[in-house]
């Protein structure tokens, strides 16, 4: 099979189309013939070497990808039933797992992580859903708030800060999100009950709305220390790209007055790291995903396709940031004419 990766860790030109074996399933696997891959912020992080610590024990070349859609092709031994041959299915892939990640023609994964592709969606809109939406959902979970209560929502535009907003609705959840002036309709769409200019100092912003604090923000645009003083004494914080405070960090800018800028421990603040592999075989809540998706409660969306040859111009695009949705890697025939490495000629 053919399959796009990296032998070294780099930039975007460093992805390759390589000739690999077509992998089999194991016990409790499933193999997909892959039409659709999404590209997500984690493929990028990937292939620049940033998770190197993870992919020790994978040999290379490494291949991002953590969303795939597909039909499943081959099942292995001691399987339930639940997945048949020929059918359309999504699946959550780990690439530092032992078949690695999703920019392939085939991969095996367990049966755990797949679920049937939601009824009326195409295989790029279908790609788009599990990764972002559970990372949404486990960060939900995490910050375990009441219905009728605030979430405060950052980078509420991407996928994963548009995930949380229609999940927390559904939730029974009041949101207030963040956005450009240009993203400020498609925030509004999507669900969020108020919507505040976004920036480092967004929190200034949402205590302006809820003067004593929101006990809860998810946090998809990376801010950190600097969405602490949004929240509430005793509220939480859900990041996602494994942020840890400092011991008697403040938590903020000092922009938001006296409860923004007391330490975290002494404001009760709880940080909770969100790590969606931790759940990536909870395939209950991935059907759970499966199923608000068909019923309209989550938005797939689609921002381009293109040719899985062209992965490099695709993770180009979405390192210059603006993207609004999943660009999405076609490998129903992305791959047909593309000249590919074989591993065993290649050094990595």
């Amino acid at each position: 099979m053919k399959a796009v990766g990296v032998w070294r860790f780099g930039g975007p030109e460093q992805l390759r189309v390589v000739e690999l074996p077509d992998p089999e399933p194991g016990p409790g696997e499933v193999r997909i013939r892959v039409h659709a891959a999404a590209v997500n912020p984690t493929d990028t992080l990937l292939r620049a070497g940033a998770q190197q610590a993870r992919l020790a024990a994978v040999p290379p070349p490494y291949r991002p990808g953590m969303d795939a859609a597909g039909v499943v092709d081959k099942l292995g031994p001691e399987l339930d039933g639940r997945l048949q041959l020929g059918q359309r299915v999504v699946a959550l892939v780990l690439p530092s797992g032992p078949h690695g990640g999703a920019y392939a023609e085939q991969v095996v994964v367990p049966a755990a992580s797949v679920v049937p592709a939601p009824a009326g969606a195409d295989f790029p809109a279908a790609s788009t859903l599990l990764m972002n939406a559970l990372t949404a959902r486990v960060a939900l979970d995490s910050l375990a708030l009441r219905p009728g209560q605030i979430l405060a929502v950052t980078g509420a535009a991407g996928a994963f800060g548009g995930y949380a907003i229609q999940l927390a609705k559904a939730d029974g959840l009041r949101v207030i999100a963040d956005a450009a002036p240009a993203d400020e309709e498609l925030v509004r769409t999507l669900g969020a009950d108020e919507v505040v200019a976004r920036g480092a100092d967004v929190a200034d912003r949402i205590r302006a709305l809820v003067p004593g604090g929101v006990p809860g923000v998810a946090d998809g645009a990376l801010l950190n220390e600097l969405a602490l003083p949004a929240i509430a004494d005793g509220g939480g914080l859900a990041v996602v790209r494994g942020w840890t405070p400092a011991s008697g960090n403040a938590g903020a800018s000092g922009t938001a007055g006296a409860s923004g800028t007391r330490g975290i421990s002494e404001r009760g603040i709880t940080v909770h790291p969100v790590l969606v592999s931790r759940a990536a075989a909870a395939t209950a809540a991935l059907d759970r995903l499966r199923a608000q998706a068909e019923q309209g409660i989550l938005t797939l969306r689609v921002a381009r396709i293109l040719p899985a040859a062209e992965a490099e111009q695709a993770h180009r695009l979405l390192e210059a940031g603006g993207v609004r949705g999943r660009l999405v890697l076609d490998f129903a025939t992305g791959l047909d004419s593309a000249p590919a490495q074989v591993p065993a000629s290649a050094t990595p």
